[in-house]
């Protein structure tokens, strides 16, 4: 820049001029200087040539040359100093180098050499403007002498509104152009006068004092008969439309409106009537469009930036706009026809209301429209649902005239175009809809119902408002063509109302106003009851109109409201034989469609998405615990299997294409239509798997193995898992992974393989496409947050069911070497490289060995409270000992005689995994050690061990003290029973007293009292055959016939386990393992003579139980280690329907259960329990159980294990005595009541650990702190009153088979 030669000055006035004369346009249509130099900032946004620009071209070079070697050093210093294990973003990137550049020396020497040199030349090209300015105004005045009286060249206002300054214009000339507007004016006159106002910036021409009485004139010119004077006017008010700020835009929209307004009203102006229709060649039509139509398009632009000037420019436009559209013609005597009004030309431009649409989105604007409305203009929604009555009532009378509305041309052989009087009245009608749709989706809107109509006795409400809607849906004739036969679909009545609906459906308080609403789901009903009739009368529905129906009927199912209305109507005590409720008479229908037993659709192309719209509706009410019980008796879940085996076939059936044939493209569709339709219904059986007892219904079809590979295939993809589902797979797998069958299923399905392959991945190998200059950072937290998600997948997935299906029986693999690239594969593969690191083999073959260990110590130590889980990990690979064997090597001899463990991240980490899987107890019996150092002197405090026994100071001193104390007032209870004679007036008695001391002194209800209460109990119970759900069994084997069974190994370490508990608590004492194991081999033996023989590839069905029998044992505590009480009260229990969810073992294989319940190798507890947990839970604590479908789990899967293990290492023992005997006494629903109150206590606890992401991991590891079962005996006594007749019934029906079930049913 040193060197500026005369050359480069004027190469860079060259360029300049190019560029002003490329933007001339822009910048002189600009109203003023500030919006001109707006216009040049953004030219790079608006201008796609703005690049090819040579001064563009000239700037970048020269920046380059001058700062381009500093942005180059500077990004590569950011990118080094960055220690993130992510790429950094780019706009991080250049916000860094931008900033300081900027403030470099050399950009600030860069500026003012530019400046300097611009500045050269702009001044030079200021002097040539002023030359030519100067030669410009003196030929000027040469040709402008005559006339310079008429011009004023003092006093011109346009320097500071206009860049361009062309024109002089002046108060003077506005007079002028006024009077020569004059109608009385010659016709040249006045278009000589249009054409200076339409050349002159429209901001100087509204700036003018004279501005009103112009715009005056403008209104009166514009119903002026010439067409060129008219369109001049209308391309001034065009102009000022796009050019002029909204101050000076609204005085021409009002001008232009009130116009219109008096066009209408004037009676010398002939306005076509409703039968002659709208000739669009009539020059008058014409002209009358283009107004409405610049009128609409200023309606459309005009809410985008009116909030940024006052709000009464915004009123004064709606408050006109209004004013028109409500203009009405008197229809008297002398006029018979009906005359159109404004709203009907106004529809004919915008005919779905888009400008109400825009005026109605934001808060600013629609507070003023609906005030309006309500206190002036309330006859134009009159007028609308007018418009929508008179409309169905023409749709009744002439269902037979398939052509309503069609398009006819006037002439047989004219090009032009007509709009008939039928025609007007349907697209008045759809303008109507439109505008009252979008005024239902708001409250104050809705405010404004119910509506008194003329010729009307009773107002229309907002309920009927939806009714109508709804049987337009059905109800209206085909749809009129309106320009095009490819747009008749969107004008449709049917499209359109499901258009409102749908949006009426997405809004919670409108939906509940609106459409949860009896009247309405009965009208959406109406035609699934008159074709399920099949009468000859029946009206014959359109397919489309039924796919419509069903898209609002699934998507009023998808929320819990509507749901409700859905299953259970308005009364929800009503019976299903008094009035058929929503969601039965849709899974009826369902089933006939699925069934092809409606012979209105046989032969029907659409058939299949007919059927899959309403099996839509049904799986959003399947997909719900209260759902499915409703529609249980339909056996959907069989219709739609067998619906999918009959596609499955047809699919296999399809020939290969053959091009000579020409039928590639038709066979070719075929096989998609089939293959969507197959993969509809696996999703539909897919979406059972989403609750318990669903789970066991898609199990008996058959096909989980293919519904769970078809879930696999859209995560994969990253699909979601189905329409009006809020979150993702979590709760499926989590329901899945909670049963063997469903544990083989997603193994089979490739799921857990990838699930582990993406674990390695982020937690050894790290991502591809991280660039090496980013290295990772260490970890802070023991999970990493990109494993996180992954070690919540794994702890979701590895339920004791799914772990023994994967991993039992199975050996770890014995290998001397692993490589680097050796990626693991399945549940054993995680275990062998992650848990049991005991080589140095598998050590060395991990990248980050201790985020990886601690990782897998983690995941240890939460499967693992999974007691028997624990039990299968001690018996196939010794883990305690493993741990131990590693807390050993990890110490530090300083001397022979002292040794000190080192305290690493490791150690701390199995230490707390060993006291853990030692140590049986509940929140006060026994103290788990932290996972954390703590700050200070003493980082750890708590002893390390490398062999057992566990150090003193991880089993609390209060909890050995469990005396066993006979009570006064028991005693009387007892003394009491034995005087009663009447047995169920005694059990009743005994089930007072039980709850009356549950409630005042909970405590006593321990020890030797409450053995002796159970057994007198339990014999009155097994007595009385009301009681009795089991038949009884004769059993004789006696101590000596056992001397030949053996105990699996899991059951071996349950005994010591057990055993070791019942010392703790001085329960128990030695021998008690010996008398243990005797009492399990006699359970062993009498259950097996009420089981049956089966063949299965399931690991848990293959020979006795799989896991520990953790009621046996904590009976055999409750009982004080009596073994002849225990095996006799058991044998006395087996006979109640209590002891089919207190003991598991009890239905296993059990030969009072259906077949198809056994070889599902589901338990009653997870599809009858578990299933009416979560039912119960949604009902009483929706924000328990929304937070689980938010963390993606399931509260079966845990509620499965606390059942299973009798709560152990969850309750304290006294609580644990108390909820077996509270079920025992109580009734076995108690157990689900139990659950929720558990639930109900952790609430704020359960909403917390939402929030960190860690609910699954809170649930399994932390016992249940501050929980008594007393505490919640009033509430759970509530929710017996509400669901006790339920529960029962479901539970006593887990014995009822299948065909006697489906009879039932029938």
């Amino acid at each position: 820049m040193a060197h500026f030669s005369r050359e480069d000055e004027a190469a860079l006035r060259a360029m300049l001029r190019q560029l002003f004369q490329s933007v001339k346009e822009k910048i002189t249509g600009a109203p003023s200087l500030e919006c001109a130099e707006e216009v040049l900032l953004h030219l790079e946004e608006t201008d796609e040539n703005f690049h090819n620009y040579e001064f563009v071209k000239y700037l970048r070079q020269h920046i380059c040359s001058a700062l381009g070697s500093m942005i180059e050093e500077e990004m590569e210093k950011f990118t080094s100093n960055q220690n993130q294990s992510e790429e950094v973003g780019y706009d991080t990137v250049v916000q860094h180098v931008s900033k300081r550049t900027q403030e470099s020396k050399e950009y600030k020497e860069m500026m003012y050499s530019l400046k300097n040199v611009m500045m050269v030349v702009v001044e030079s090209m200021i002097n040539k403007f002023e030359e030519d300015e100067i030669r410009s105004e003196e030929r000027q005045k040469k040709i402008q002498k005559e006339k310079s009286n008429s011009y004023c060249t003092d006093n011109c206002s346009d320097s500071d509104s206009s860049f361009s300054q062309s024109y002089k214009f002046c108060q003077g000339r506005l007079h002028l152009i006024l009077d020569q507007l004059d109608p009385g004016q010659p016709k040249e006159v006045r278009y000589e006068a249009l054409q200076t106002l339409c050349s002159a910036p429209p901001s100087d021409v509204l700036n003018c004092e004279n501005w009103t009485t112009l715009c005056e004139k403008l209104t009166l010119s514009l119903a002026d008969p010439d067409p060129v004077f008219s369109d001049r006017i209308l391309k001034f008010y065009a102009q000022t439309f796009t050019l002029s700020p909204l101050h000076m835009t609204k005085e021409i929209y009002i001008s232009l409106a009130k116009h219109l307004e008096l066009y209408f009203l004037s009676r010398e102006n002939h306005i076509p009537t409703l039968s002659t229709g709208i000739d669009t060649a009539n020059p008058n039509m014409i002209r009358l469009l283009k107004k409405v139509r610049l009128l609409n398009e200023y309606q459309k632009e005009v809410p985008s930036f009116w909030i940024r000037h006052p709000e009464k420019y915004m009123e004064e436009i709606v408050d006109s706009t209004l004013s028109l559209l409500s203009v009405k013609h008197d229809q008297s005597h002398l006029v018979p026809q009906k005359i159109l009004d404004p709203i009907y030309f106004l529809a004919l431009i915008d005919t779905k209301a888009v400008w109400f649409k825009k005026w109605m989105h934001a808060h600013y604007s629609r507070i003023a429209i609906l005030r309006l409305l309500e206190k002036k203009y309330k006859s134009l929604i009159t007028t609308a649902v007018q418009q929508c009555v008179q409309y169905f009532e023409l749709c009744e009378n002439m269902k037979a005239d398939e052509n309503l509305g069609h398009s006819q041309h006037c002439g047989n052989k004219q090009k032009t175009f007509c709009y008939s009087g039928r025609e007007l009245q349907y697209i008045y009608f759809i303008h109507s809809l439109c505008l009252l749709g979008r005024l239902l989706i708001y409250t104050q809107g809705r405010k404004l119902f119910p509506i008194k109509l003329k010729n009307r006795k009773d107002s229309v409400s907002l309920t009927d408002l939806l009714v109508l809607f709804t049987q337009f849906i059905y109800y209206s004739p085909r749809c009129p063509k309106m320009t095009s036969a490819a747009r008749s679909e969107n004008y449709s009545p049917a499209s359109m109302v499901t258009d409102v609906l749908r949006i009426l459906c997405d809004q919670k308080e409108c939906a509940i106003e609106c459409l949860y609403n009896i009247t309405v789901i009965e009208a959406l009903l109406q035609p699934i009851h008159n074709l399920m009739k099949e009468t000859e009368a029946s009206p014959n529905y359109s397919e489309t109109a039924l796919i419509h129906i069903a898209d609002i009927l699934a998507r009023i199912a998808s929320v819990e409201e509507g749901l409700i209305l859905l299953l259970y109507g308005e009364n929800m005590n009503s019976s299903e034989e008094e009035s058929p409720t929503g969601a039965h008479i849709i899974a009826q229908f369902s089933k006939k469609l699925l069934d092809e037993d409606i012979s209105v659709f046989s032969g029907s192309k659409i058939l299949p998405v007919i059927k899959g719209a309403f099996i839509s509706v049904c799986r959003q009410i399947y997909g719900t615990c209260e759902g499915l019980q409703v529609l249980t008796p339909y056996n959907l879940h069989e219709s739609i299997a067998k619906a999918w085996k009959k596609t499955s076939l047809l699919s296999e059936r399809i020939p290969t294409p053959v091009e000579s044939f020409g039928s590639v493209s038709s066979i070719s569709q075929q096989s998609q239509n089939i293959m969507a339709w197959e993969e509809n219904l696996l999703d539909d059986l897919l979406n059972f798997a989403v609750t318990p007892k669903g789970l066991l219904l898609l199990q008996r079809t058959g096909a989980i193995n293919e519904c769970v590979t078809f879930m696999f295939s859209r995560y994969a993809k990253k699909l979601q898992i189905c329409r009006n589902k809020k979150f993702g797979y979590g709760v499926m797998v989590t329901q899945l992974a909670s049963t063997a069958a469903g544990a083989i299923a997603l193994q089979n399905s490739g799921f857990i393989s990838a699930l582990i392959s993406e674990l390695w991945a982020n937690l050894e190998c790290g991502s591809d496409d991280v660039r090496v200059t980013h290295p990772r950072t260490t970890p802070v937290d023991p999970i990493d947050r990109s494993c996180q998600k992954s070690f919540l997948a794994l702890v979701n997935l590895l339920s004791y069911p799914a772990v023994y299906e994967l991993v039992g029986n199975q050996g770890l693999p014995t290998k001397t070497e692993y490589s680097l690239r050796e990626v693991p594969t399945c549940v054993t593969d995680i275990i062998d490289r992650l848990i049991i690191l005991n080589t140095e083999a598998k050590i060395r073959a991990l990248f980050n060995y201790e985020q990886s260990h601690i990782f897998g110590l983690r995941l240890l130590s939460v499967i693992c409270c999974d007691l028997d889980t624990l039990l299968l990990f001690e018996a196939q690979y010794q883990v305690s000992e493993l741990l131990l064997n590693a807390q050993e090597e990890n110490i530090l001899e300083t001397s022979e005689s002292h040794r000190k463990f080192i305290i690493d991240a490791l150690s701390v980490e199995r230490n707390h995994v060993l006291v853990r899987i030692n140590l049986t107890g509940g929140p006060l019996e026994r103290n788990l050690p932290p996972r954390m150092l703590e700050k200070g002197n003493d980082p750890y405090s708590w002893p390390m061990f490398s062999s057992y026994p566990v150090p003193d100071c991880y089993l609390p001193k209060v909890t050995r003290n469990a005396g066993i104390r006979q009570d006064n007032e028991l005693v009387k209870l007892l003394l009491c029973i034995n005087i009663s004679d009447k047995q169920t007036e005694w059990i009743e008695n005994c089930r007072g007293q039980f709850c009356k001391m549950m409630k005042t002194r909970p405590d006593i209800i321990s020890g030797a009292v409450l053995v002796e209460l159970l057994e007198k109990f339990v014999f009155h119970l097994s007595e009385s055959p009301s009681e009795c759900y089991f038949p009884s069994v004769e059993y004789t084997a006696t101590d000596a016939n056992m001397k030949n069974e053996s105990l699996s190994s899991v059951q071996q370490l349950g005994v010591k386990m057990t055993v070791r508990y019942g010392k703790f608590l001085n329960l128990l004492k030695d021998g008690a393992e010996n008398d243990l194991g005797l009492v399990l081999k006699h359970c062993n033996r009498f259950l097996k003579q009420q089981q049956i023989p089966i063949k299965s590839s399931l690991l848990c069905l293959q020979g006795s139980y799989a896991g520990h029998d953790w009621f046996v044992s904590s009976l055999f505590m409750i009982m004080l280690g009596d073994r002849q009480k225990t095996f006799q009260f058991l044998q006395q229990f087996s006979r109640l329907l209590t002891s089919a969810f207190l003991w598991l073992p009890r239905l296993h294989i059990s030969s009072h259960l259906p077949m198809d319940t056994i070889e599902s190798g589901i338990h009653p507890i997870y599809f009858c329990s578990a299933h009416y947990i979560e039912m119960l839970l949604k009902a009483e604590v929706p924000l328990v159980s929304s937070a689980f479908h938010m963390s993606g789990f399931a509260p079966s899967q845990i509620c499965l294990q606390w059942i299973t293990q009798c709560f152990w290492n969850y309750l304290d023992w006294m609580e644990i005595c108390h909820y077996i005997a509270t079920c025992i006494f109580l009734g076995p629903d108690y157990q689900v009541y139990i659950c929720i109150a558990i639930f109900k206590h952790l609430q704020k606890d359960i909403l917390q650990h939402t929030q960190t992401q860690d609910l699954q991991v809170f649930l399994k590891e932390e016992a249940l702190h501050g929980f008594r079962v007393s505490d919640y005996f009033e509430y759970m006594e509530i929710l017996e009153q509400n669901y006790r007749p339920v529960l029962l019934r479901d539970m006593r029906s887990i014995k009822i088979q299948s065909t006697e079930l489906m009879g039932a049913h029938s």
